[in-house]
Formats: C-alpha cells, structure tokens, sequence
C-alpha cells in the first residue's frame, strides 16, 4: 500500500485535519496539496436559539435530523438556555427520521430511536423512507448542518408539509483566490485527484467555476482527467448533482479509508 500513491498529486479540498491528510498521502507514496475549497465552520449561536425555543414552544408533526454533531450542539445550547428536559421531551413525543449511523448513534445515547431512517447514508435515501409517511399538512422540523438540503426540502413541501429549518453549523467562504487556484489546477490537468470531505467543499468550487464560465470544464476534467474522491455519500450526491459521475469513494465514510480506496483505485488502473 506504500506505494500505490507514488507520482500522484492529491488536493485536499478540506481545511479540517489536512496534516493528517497530507500525512496519509505522502506514506502512501504520494504528492499533497493544500486546496482548501471552504472556510472555517462556526456555530450560529442566535439562530440556533431562535430556532430550538420554536422546536420547543410549538412541537413540530415530525423531526427530521441529518447529523449526529448537529444534534450534539442542540442538546448543548438547549443545556444553556434550560431547555434540555423540554427539547428530549418533544423529541420523545414526536416521530423521528434520521439520516446517517452518526445521527441514529446520537438519538440512540439519549435512548431514542428513529421511525424512519435512510437505507444508504443520504437525503435520496432518506427521502426513500418516507414514501410511505402521510405528510400532508403537517408540520416538519429539519435540522441541518452547514448548509441547505433543496432536494430534501423542496421533496417535503411538494408532499405538503409545512418545513421549518434549524441550522446549528455554517460555513464560510475559502480565502480569496483559493477556488480560482483550485480551479485552474483542474482544468490544466496539474493534479491527479481531489479529496473532498463534505459537499460544501465542492459546492463552493461549482460555484466559482459557474460564475467564471468554467462549471462544464470542470465537470469534463473530473470525467477525463483528475479523480474526484469524496468522503462520503452526501458529499458524492453535492458532485453527482452538477455531473459529476466518476467518484471515487469508500465503503465506510473515513478519512482514511477514503485514501486506502484511492490508493486501491489506482492501483487497479494503472
């Protein structure tokens, strides 16, 4: 496995843990570059307040989470506010769907199940199940992370529910000129693969390149020429939304196994 990355160069789209990244790369025999494609990622304080008092005060027909971590800064800010009896109480009093292992381990410490779940890890496979659930008309509440999900909402209210968002984690732009860096590596074909470890990463980079007439050049390279490695399922959905179909992506969603299976891909197809 030492060598299964040799004379390759990996972009690490992530700014989280890219030492370590890096550091599983060149042991593997190859090149890293930093190419952070998001900024820092901060907990938004008042809108998770204003949005948890809501949860509270007006208990929603169904609660949708989508992350374990997400969750986590719920229970922690509503521990602050003195609302963490009342918050697992209406938790308790409401059906649940959940999105990801991460998710239903953090429903389950707190002795909660999920009634739905997805089957695959991702909103498409959340979505799947609830199928079957009667939404007309109700109230949903969703908690998300870092961004927006259009394709999970906008599933919601063409079912007829009445969706209200809270989301605990955001995240902000890159340093400036680091998309176009990014971008332009891309589409000259000046590295071999990109890492992405969540889907903002490479929403930010579509982003730019549709702004600068590029989005088509870069969904090409990734077909033809660089490798598009994605940490998981929701981030491989952020790149197969835009076109991208040649993903490369491990079996359990790990920063190391992302660059085992990297290295296997190679490996196999040199």
């Amino acid at each position: 496995m030492a060598e299964q990355l040799k004379g390759i160069t990996v972009a690490l789209a992530g700014p989280r843990k890219a030492e370590d990244m890096a550091k599983l790369v060149e042991n593997m025999g190859g090149t890293a570059l930093h190419r952070p494609a998001q900024g820092t990622t901060f907990l938004d304080d008042a809108a998770l307040r204003e949005g948890l008092i809501a949860w509270t005060e007006q208990p929603p027909d169904l609660a949708i989470l989508t992350t374990g971590m997400g969750l986590d800064a719920l229970f922690e800010t509503a521990a602050k506010l003195a609302l963490a009896d009342r918050f697992l109480e209406v938790l308790s009093g409401s059906p649940v769907a959940a999105r990801g292992y991460k998710t239903v381990n953090a429903l389950k410490k707190r002795g909660l199940e999920p009634v739905v779940r997805d089957d695959d890890g991702s909103s498409a496979g959340l979505i799947r199940g609830l199928q079957d659930y009667d939404l007309q008309g109700k109230r949903v509440m969703l908690q998300l992370h870092g961004e927006t999900a259009p394709q999970l909402t906008g599933w919601l209210e063409q079912a007829g529910a009445a969706v209200s968002c809270v989301q605990p984690y955001r995240y902000t732009q890159p340093e400036p000129g680091a998309l176009e860096l990014l971008l332009t590596e891309i589409t000259q074909g000046q590295v071999d693969a990109v890492a992405f470890t969540s889907a903002p990463q490479f929403r930010f980079l579509a982003q730019h390149a549709r702004e600068q007439g590029q989005l088509a050049a870069l969904v090409q390279a990734f077909e033809e020429r660089v490798l598009a490695v994605s940490v998981g399922r929701m981030t491989s959905e952020a790149l197969k939304e835009e076109g991208v179909k040649r993903i490369v992506m491990p079996e359990h969603e790990r920063m190391g196994s992302m660059f085992v299976t990297l290295g296997r891909y190679i490996a196999a197809n040199r």
